[in-house]
């Protein structure tokens, strides 16, 4: 092999060690979470209930308890529900068929369908075709087929415990996503006030695609909240954080919408500068309050991602001050704006900056207040 593709080999082997090794250090406590909680379900299950060797309690526990950012109650009620009404359809189609390799075909493709009916989860549909399955293939366990829904209730059942015991902030995941999700609005204004100084339609076009790729983070945040909100409402230790976890689903939803405007904006960018629609005034003075967007939307990062409730009003306020500064400028004059093109643009950007004093607390009608009449 030449030296290249050696030194190559090995820098890309080196780079996987040092990303499996972060990732592994960082699931020490979650890998120990699912250890205790396996082998408490099935010990459980086969020392208290008796169940000879109950492997559905420990796989359930660690499907419902995992590293998926899914809540984990709907997992835990989708392997119960699912391993139960599985059980429940193959046994009725092994009445009506038989045993055999193009029964358990129909079988599975039945289960399947069914599941995909009733639910869009995942698991839900793993699990009911997959216990369907097992009815027709496999004898039943001492005690009848629902032993197998027993234990996966068991197991669902030791997940949910270990969420309430566990001390883990469940705050800390959306804040996080959060803060790197308004990072990245913040570089997709600059780069559209970089493309809007420069005049230049091809950093607004990559402006767009940035925005449009902040869409999976933005389902991943949403994961993230849901499942936050579910551990602040069954652990008692977390039930005091139910209030901020509240705010910050408000504060959300509006940085959702200010996602989407933005794409709107650097779309609409592109074209204003193919059609060199606005003058060196407009030019500069736009560019001017996307920057000081920028900057207000980083201290709002930081104001809802602090981890103090005084660091946390003071980076809200400063935002909000820095965003209705920009929202009074908001007016076709106050820019330098003279030409259609240019005053549809700023129509464009008074409902995000909207969106972000929403963000920082205030209501639609009070963010409105900011924007000069038109």
């Amino acid at each position: 092999m030449p030296r290249r593709g050696i030194s190559a080999a090995a820098a890309f082997l080196g780079n996987r060690s040092r990303v499996g090794f972060k990732r592994s250090s960082n699931s020490v406590l979650m890998a120990l979470q699912i250890t205790v909680c396996a082998v408490g379900a099935y010990a459980f299950a086969e020392q208290v209930l008796g169940h000879d060797g109950p492997l559905f309690a420990a796989t359930s526990s660690m499907i419902a308890l995992g590293f998926s950012s899914d809540p984990r109650l709907r997992r835990v009620l989708e392997v119960g529900l699912g391993c139960t009404l599985g059980i429940a359809l193959g046994d009725v189609l092994l009445a009506l068929l038989g045993t055999g390799i193009w029964q358990a075909a129909i079988v599975l493709f039945v289960s399947i369908l069914l599941a995909r009916f009733l639910d869009s989860g995942t698991i839900f549909t793993t699990q009911l075709g997959l216990q369907s399955l097992l009815v027709v293939l496999l004898p039943a366990p001492e005690g009848g087929p629902f032993t197998r829904s027993a234990d996966a209730v068991v197991g669902g059942l030791f997940a949910l415990i270990i969420t309430m015991l566990v001390p883990r902030d469940p705050r800390r995941a959306p804040k996080s996503e959060v803060q790197d999700l308004l990072e990245e609005l913040a570089a997709v204004l600059r780069e559209n006030a970089d493309a809007l100084s420069r005049s230049d339609s091809t950093l607004a076009w990559h402006a767009l695609v940035r925005a449009r790729n902040t869409q999976p983070p933005l389902d991943a945040l949403m994961k993230s909240l849901r499942a936050a909100q579910e551990v602040a409402l069954i652990s008692p230790a977390q039930r005091r954080h139910r209030g901020e976890l509240g705010s910050l689903e408000r504060s959300i939803e509006a940085i959702d919408l200010a996602v989407r405007n933005s794409r709107v904006f650097s779309r609409r960018l592109t074209s204003v500068i193919n059609h060199a629609a606005l003058s060196d005034e407009a030019i500069a003075s736009l560019s001017q309050a996307l920057e000081d967007t920028a900057d207000a939307v980083t201290v709002l990062a930081r104001g809802l991602a602090g981890s103090h409730p005084a660091e946390r009003r003071l980076n809200l306020r400063s935002a909000r001050n820095d965003l209705a500064a920009v929202a009074t400028q908001l007016h076709p004059a106050r820019l330098n704006v003279s030409r259609l093109e240019g005053e549809g643009l700023i129509l464009l950007f008074r409902p995000l900056v909207v969106d972000l004093l929403q963000a920082s607390g205030l209501s639609h009608d009070e963010a409105a207040g900011y924007l000069p009449r038109l």
